[in-house]
C-alpha cells in the first residue's frame, strides 16, 4: 500500500483535548439574551510556514480553510438552534460573506468587531483565530507536501473563539483551546469536536 493510500484510508480521527480557557464578561448572559440575530465573521487561519512550501499556496489554502471552518461552525450552531438548544438565529453564511465584501472585509481592510456587526446588520458577532500546524485536509496535503515528510503526522491546532456585542462594543466571552490530531483531521471533526465543549460555555446556552 503506497503513501497515498495510506493516508487517505486515515478517515477516523482521535482528537485529543487539553482544558480550555474561558473568559466571561460580567454581563456576557444579559447581553446576550438581547441579541435576536448573530453572524459568524470569516475565521483568521494560519499554517505554519514551511522552508520548501511556496508561500502563495500556503495563503490559498488559509483562505481555504477560513471558508471550510465558517461554513462547518455555522451548520453546528444552525443544528443546535434548530433543536432549541441556543436561544440566537444565525444569519447565514452567504449573507455574511456577501455584506462583508460589500463593506470591503475581503480587501485586506481591516474592521472592528463592532464595524462588522455593523455592515452585517446583527446583534453579535463571533469572531475565531484558527492557528494549524499543517493543512487540514488530505487534498491540501498532498498538493502541499505532507506526503514528502514536509508536515509530521499530528495536526497540533490552536482555536479561539471570541463573542462581540455590537451596542456595547464588548468582548462578552472568550474561549481558547488547543487540540491535536492525526493525519486523517478534517474542518468537520476539528469543528464538532471544539463546539461540543464551546457550546456548553457559550453564553446562548439554555
Amino acid at each position: 500500500m503506497n503513501k497515498i493510500t495510506t493516508i487517505l484510508l486515515m478517515t477516523t480521527v482521535f482528537l485529543i483535548s487539553s482544558c480550555a480557557k474561558i473568559y466571561y464578561s460580567p454581563d456576557a448572559k444579559v447581553r446576550a439574551s438581547k441579541h435576536q440575530v448573530i453572524a459568524i465573521a470569516p475565521p483568521k487561519v494560519s499554517i505554519a510556514a514551511r522552508k520548501k512550501i511556496d508561500a502563495e499556496a500556503i495563503k490559498e489554502q488559509q483562505r481555504t480553510e477560513s471558508t471550510n471552518f465558517q461554513q462547518e461552525m455555522y451548520s453546528w450552531l444552525l443544528k443546535r438552534e434548530m433543536q432549541n438548544r441556543i436561544f440566537v438565529e444565525i444569519q447565514d453564511v452567504e449573507t455574511t460573506n456577501a455584506k462583508l465584501r460589500k463593506a470591503g472585509y475581503f480587501e485586506d481592510n481591516p474592521m472592528s468587531p463592532n464595524e462588522v456587526c455593523e455592515a452585517l446588520g446583527v446583534d453579535g458577532v463571533i469572531t475565531s483565530n484558527y492557528s494549524l500546524s499543517k493543512p487540514m485536509s488530505d487534498g491540501a496535503a498532498i498538493a502541499l507536501g505532507l506526503l514528502v515528510g514536509v508536515w509530521g503526522s499530528t495536526n497540533n491546532t490552536t482555536v479561539t473563539l471570541e463573542l462581540h456585542d455590537k451596542e456595547t462594543k464588548k468582548l462578552l466571552w472568550n474561549y481558547n483551546h488547543k487540540v491535536s490530531g492525526s493525519v486523517g483531521s478534517s474542518p468537520a471533526r476539528l469543528v464538532d469536536n471544539l463546539m461540543r465543549n464551546a457550546s456548553k460555555k457559550m453564553p446562548y446556552s439554555n
